[in-house]
């Protein structure tokens, strides 16, 4: 059994190369420093690292803001735990909740509820043993969560629930991803013992937002990003998309 931190890197790994149409074929293999070696048939060995974008610009949340906070995590805590009683599934669930639509105390049972039977009936076709992804969206959802995103693996044996961006939400997305690649070349050259052919940075982000959310995707496409990786990618987990910076 690999340790939970590699169970979850490796469904992140196999979501993003599902994801990216771009990504070449070989022989994907979890390794340390970096966290994945693949193996193409041409004999090259690409180095993949991957990382969470980390709010380091993020600001601090009101009282209210924090009340909320608390509402949300317990209707997840209390939806996987109602979830996981009867079902064979080990998820990994990201849960975007809404700015707009706060959640009330006394809607916590009833949301818990919708919550935990949405999540059943869109996995109930499916097989515990095979990897798939599903986005859940609004209009199956009780008001106060926009959309819920669900990946299966079979290496995963653990559930793993969470809310989007629980690290917070920052001041300046682009600074924050200039600081995530920095942080990565700085350790490029413990990568680079390996004595592989090319070196990529996978930075995973929740979903894509900041407190100034106008033109945001925009605004970091159109950003010059600088790395001594020869690929750089930026994966949002919520709308299952690629950016790639470098």
């Amino acid at each position: 059994m690999q340790p939970e931190k590699k169970q979850l890197e490796l469904l992140l790994m196999h979501y993003f190369r599902d994801r990216n149409p771009d990504f070449p074929k070989g022989k994907l293999m979890l390794s340390e420093s970096p966290d994945f070696i693949l193996k193409l048939k041409t004999k090259n060995r690409i180095g993949i690292e991957l990382t969470r974008l980390n709010p380091i610009n993020a600001r601090l949340p009101d009282s209210n803001e924090i009340e909320q906070k608390k509402i949300r995590e317990r209707i997840i805590e209390s939806a996987k735990s109602i979830f996981s009683v009867s079902s064979p599934y080990k998820l990994f669930a990201k849960f975007l909740f809404s700015d707009n639509i706060p959640l009330e105390e006394e809607r916590e049972l009833a949301v818990t509820a919708r919550v935990t039977n949405a999540i059943r009936k869109a996995v109930q076709f499916k097989k515990p043993n095979d990897f798939f992804y599903i986005t859940i969206g609004s209009e199956t959802l009780p008001a106060g969560i926009e959309s819920i995103l669900i990946v299966n693996h079979p290496e995963l044996e653990v559930h793993i629930w969470e809310r989007s961006n629980n690290l917070g939400i920052s001041d300046d997305v682009v600074g924050d991803i200039r600081e995530a690649i920095h942080k990565k070349d700085e350790k490029l050259r413990i990568y680079q013992k390996q004595s592989l052919n090319f070196y990529w940075l996978v930075i995973v982000a929740d979903r894509l937002r900041g407190v100034r959310n106008y033109n945001l995707h925009d605004r970091i496409m159109n950003h010059d990003f600088h790395s001594r990786f020869q690929q750089v990618y930026l994966f949002d987990l919520i709308k299952s998309k690629v950016f790639q910076l470098v």
